[in-house]
Protein backbone atom coordinates (compact mmCIF):
# COMPACT_ATOMS: atom_id res chain seq x y z
CA UNK A 1 0.00 0.00 0.00
CA UNK A 2 0.98 3.67 -0.25
CA UNK A 3 1.96 5.86 2.75
CA UNK A 4 0.02 8.94 1.21
CA UNK A 5 -2.92 8.93 3.81
CA UNK A 6 -5.21 10.34 0.34
CA UNK A 7 -4.50 7.52 -1.69
CA UNK A 8 -4.95 4.85 1.06
CA UNK A 9 -8.32 6.59 1.38
CA UNK A 10 -8.99 6.76 -2.08
CA UNK A 11 -8.25 2.88 -2.77
CA UNK A 12 -10.16 1.60 0.36
CA UNK A 13 -13.43 3.84 -1.30
CA UNK A 14 -12.77 2.60 -4.86
CA UNK A 15 -12.55 -0.95 -3.19
CA UNK A 16 -15.86 -0.28 -1.30
CA UNK A 17 -17.33 0.97 -4.76
CA UNK A 18 -15.63 -2.24 -6.60
CA UNK A 19 -17.42 -4.47 -4.61
CA UNK A 20 -20.59 -2.77 -4.51
CA UNK A 21 -20.88 -3.48 -8.54
CA UNK A 22 -19.53 -6.98 -8.92
CA UNK A 23 -20.53 -8.56 -5.51
CA UNK A 24 -18.10 -9.65 -2.84
CA UNK A 25 -18.19 -13.09 -3.47
CA UNK A 26 -16.21 -12.07 -7.19
CA UNK A 27 -13.84 -9.65 -5.10
CA UNK A 28 -12.18 -9.83 -1.91
CA UNK A 29 -11.58 -6.26 -0.54
CA UNK A 30 -8.27 -6.92 0.72
CA UNK A 31 -7.28 -8.30 -2.79
CA UNK A 32 -7.38 -5.26 -4.42
CA UNK A 33 -4.09 -2.83 -4.41
CA UNK A 34 -2.58 -0.15 -6.83
CA UNK A 35 -1.17 -2.83 -9.22
CA UNK A 36 -4.53 -4.37 -9.23
CA UNK A 37 -5.60 -4.44 -13.58
CA UNK A 38 -9.08 -3.81 -14.05
CA UNK A 39 -9.18 -6.21 -16.70
CA UNK A 40 -6.67 -8.73 -16.35
CA UNK A 41 -7.23 -8.72 -12.84
CA UNK A 42 -10.63 -7.88 -12.22
CA UNK A 43 -12.39 -8.78 -15.43
CA UNK A 44 -14.69 -6.05 -15.60
CA UNK A 45 -17.05 -6.16 -18.09
CA UNK A 46 -18.23 -2.75 -19.47
CA UNK A 47 -21.77 -2.76 -17.90
CA UNK A 48 -19.88 -2.95 -14.47
CA UNK A 49 -17.64 0.37 -15.67
CA UNK A 50 -20.31 2.16 -16.10
CA UNK A 51 -21.38 1.31 -12.83
CA UNK A 52 -18.43 2.12 -11.05
CA UNK A 53 -18.49 5.76 -13.08
CA UNK A 54 -21.74 6.15 -11.35
CA UNK A 55 -20.43 5.34 -8.25
CA UNK A 56 -17.32 7.60 -9.03
CA UNK A 57 -19.80 10.25 -9.78
CA UNK A 58 -22.00 10.52 -6.79
CA UNK A 59 -18.96 10.18 -4.50
CA UNK A 60 -16.67 12.39 -6.06
CA UNK A 61 -18.88 15.05 -8.19
CA UNK A 62 -18.40 15.46 -11.84
CA UNK A 63 -14.63 16.64 -11.73
CA UNK A 64 -14.58 12.58 -11.30
CA UNK A 65 -15.50 11.44 -14.88
CA UNK A 66 -14.66 7.95 -15.64
CA UNK A 67 -16.00 7.75 -19.35
CA UNK A 68 -13.72 11.20 -20.19
CA UNK A 69 -10.75 9.92 -18.35
CA UNK A 70 -10.91 6.49 -20.66
CA UNK A 71 -11.81 8.66 -23.49
CA UNK A 72 -8.12 9.86 -23.52
CA UNK A 73 -6.68 6.40 -23.36
CA UNK A 74 -5.92 4.16 -26.22
CA UNK A 75 -7.23 0.45 -26.35
CA UNK A 76 -3.88 -0.63 -24.92
CA UNK A 77 -3.70 1.44 -22.09
CA UNK A 78 -7.54 0.67 -21.14
CA UNK A 79 -6.50 -3.01 -20.74
CA UNK A 80 -3.33 -1.82 -18.60
CA UNK A 81 -5.82 -0.11 -16.44
CA UNK A 82 -4.74 -0.29 -12.85
CA UNK A 83 -6.59 0.50 -9.68
CA UNK A 84 -3.47 3.00 -8.99
CA UNK A 85 -3.90 5.01 -12.20
CA UNK A 86 -7.59 5.78 -11.54
CA UNK A 87 -6.32 7.24 -7.55
CA UNK A 88 -3.93 9.12 -9.57
CA UNK A 89 -6.80 10.56 -11.47
CA UNK A 90 -8.91 11.14 -8.76
CA UNK A 91 -6.09 12.33 -6.29
CA UNK A 92 -5.50 14.96 -9.04
CA UNK A 93 -8.98 16.33 -9.09
CA UNK A 94 -9.65 19.81 -7.91
CA UNK A 95 -10.15 18.87 -4.09
CA UNK A 96 -13.75 20.15 -3.68
CA UNK A 97 -14.25 17.15 -6.31
CA UNK A 98 -13.01 14.61 -3.77
CA UNK A 99 -15.74 15.19 -1.11
CA UNK A 100 -19.11 13.97 -1.11
CA UNK A 101 -20.91 17.15 -1.29
CA UNK A 102 -19.14 19.07 -4.04
CA UNK A 103 -18.98 23.15 -3.25
CA UNK A 104 -21.53 24.54 -6.37
CA UNK A 105 -19.41 26.48 -9.28
CA UNK A 106 -21.58 29.63 -8.68
CA UNK A 107 -20.47 29.88 -5.15
CA UNK A 108 -18.58 33.69 -4.86
CA UNK A 109 -16.53 34.56 -1.76
CA UNK A 110 -17.87 36.10 1.40
CA UNK A 111 -17.04 40.06 0.88
CA UNK A 112 -14.84 41.31 3.48
CA UNK A 113 -16.14 43.05 6.76
CA UNK A 114 -13.32 44.04 8.85
CA UNK A 115 -11.94 47.53 8.81
CA UNK A 116 -8.63 48.49 7.53
CA UNK A 117 -5.99 48.57 10.53
CA UNK A 118 -5.50 52.16 11.41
Amino acid sequence: MTSDPTAERILAEITAMLVETVGDEFLLADEVTLQTTFNEDLALESIEFVALAELLQQRYGAAVDLMAFLAEKDMEEILAMTVGDLVSHIAGTPATARTSTPVPATAAPAPATAAPAA
